[in-house]
């Protein structure tokens, strides 16, 4: 710690007319490095844990400043010597933004001036003044650190990563240079194996925070319709309060049914559909690809992919086209009883989907008839998981009936219902004469 930022701890103490005596009282360059010094404005769950452990896993709600923790980590273990690190998140994209270059808690926002890395994004590289050398990778594609070695490592929302278990053990086998090589996992943990191995890891330091701990930084907006919204709910335990949560009473599918569930990669397909479900007026759009194969004489559904959004017709429109290209997709679904009509146009309108394929579909029974069938399958051992997908198992695994239907499950559920759900669904599809063979993840 800096010996302004030692005088500075005893000012938190001081009235706030004492406190602005003192900031006054600073030189510019005092008052720079000051603001640069993680050390005096971090909580203390916020700077390292003491100790020779090998993972800090700090587990918290939205709005705590977890990002922020990362980044600063960072920035210190380059400074302090360590030249190898490796930066994982979710996909690319979350990895450039939020970690790296557009965030307000990216480590390019957070870097003081005079030790300010050199971003190439067309090399996933950064670099700082003293040589330290950070390089990103992405937990949808994790056989990318088959090979690299590192001394430290930064991962950001591990339990939200398609192949967390899979992203985990490469980075782990890289984890090998130094003498102190160490990872700091920052994420809104979910009940999933990986979240649930290391919290019980005698190596790792398991810190934990609610999104209040920071309440001063977060925006009355927020706090009046995020933190007020869903306090006291299960999904405002995981999210606010950041705790790791058992499954909800009633609900059709559970975790360990989407974990045995689970699958690395999907066989070939004979079928794909992307359904979708409209957002009703500024909520997300669910977007959500499946397909089906004949296996061991009995046909099996794959959820592939979920690309659900929040924005404006023409935004989701241009995603499910996207997903349906990217798939090679047989079908859009959409529901004609929630804006059936108005999907197809919108379809239409945007680039690429004047050809696809699109089909209205009715709902003649409640949602609660819809979707049991397609948690039988799960449960029969016909219904898989090709990957992770956070934000829809938190609704498949929190959903009730009775209780309005969230639109990842929505969407899901009208892709299974158009391929599988009834013999006729698939009378005409093509049977391979030999099983494909499937391995877990």
């Amino acid at each position: 710690m800096s010996e302004v930022a030692l005088k500075a701890n005893f000012v938190r103490q001081l009235s706030t007319e004492e406190k602005r005596r003192f900031l006054s009282s600073l030189s510019d360059e005092e008052a720079l490095h000051l603001y640069y010094d993680w050390h005096f404005w971090a909580r203390d769950k916020q700077l390292p844990p003491p100790g020779g452990w090998f993972c800090w896993l700090l587990r918290s709600g939205r709005g705590f400043g977890k990002t922020r923790t990362g980044a600063e980590w960072i920035i210190e273990r380059a400074r302090t010597g360590y030249k190898q690190i490796a930066l994982i998140g979710q996909t690319k994209a979350d990895v450039r933004d939020t970690m790296i270059e557009v965030g307000e808690s990216s480590i390019m926002k957070c870097s003081p001036p005079w030790f300010m890395p050199k971003y190439e994004p067309s090399k996933r590289r950064l670099t700082w003044p003293n040589g330290a050398v950070a390089v990103a990778f992405s937990g949808d594609e994790p056989d990318q650190l088959r090979g690299p070695e590192h001394d430290t490592v930064w991962m950001d929302e591990l339990a939200k990563f398609k192949y967390p278990q899979q992203t985990w053990d490469m980075m782990e086998f890289g984890l090998r240079v130094g003498p102190d090589p160490k990872v700091c996992v920052t994420t809104t943990p979910r009940p999933i194996p990986i979240i649930k191995q290391l919290v019980s890891d005698p190596d790792t330091v398991d810190v934990t925070g609610a999104s209040y701990e920071n309440a001063e930084n977060l925006s009355p907006s927020y706090k009046r319709r995020i933190l007020k919204k869903y306090e006291g709910t299960h999904l405002g335990r995981q999210e606010i309060h950041g705790e790791i949560l058992d499954d909800v009473e009633g609900a059709l599918w559970t975790r360990d049914l989407l974990e045995s569930s689970r699958l690395a990669e999907h066989p070939e397909l004979a079928r794909i559909a992307v359904g979708v479900d409209p957002a009703a007026s500024t909520g997300h759009t669910g977007i959500v690809v499946v397909g089906i194969t004949p296996y061991q004489g009995e046909w099996h559904g794959y959820t592939l992919d979920d690309q659900t959004i929040q924005g404006s017709p023409a935004q989701w429109g241009l995603q499910a086209v996207a997903a349906y290209h990217r798939w090679s997709a047989d079908v859009i679904v959409g529901e004609v009883n929630n804006g059936g009509d108005m999907v197809e146009h919108v379809i239409r309108s945007v680039q690429g989907g004047q050809n696809v394929n699109y089909k209205c579909v009715r709902a003649s029974r409640g949602k609660y008839t819809r979707a049991e069938p397609v948690a039988a399958l799960y449960e029969q051992d016909r219904g898989h998981q090709v990957g992770f997908f956070a934000d829809l198992e938190d609704q498949l695994c929190s959903w009730v009936p009775g209780e309005d239907s969230p639109d990842r499950l929505d969407a899901m559920v009208w892709a299974y219902t158009e391929l599988l759900i009834g013999e006729e669904k698939v009378e005409a599809y093509t049977v391979y004469d030999e099983p494909i063979v499937i391995s877990p993840i």
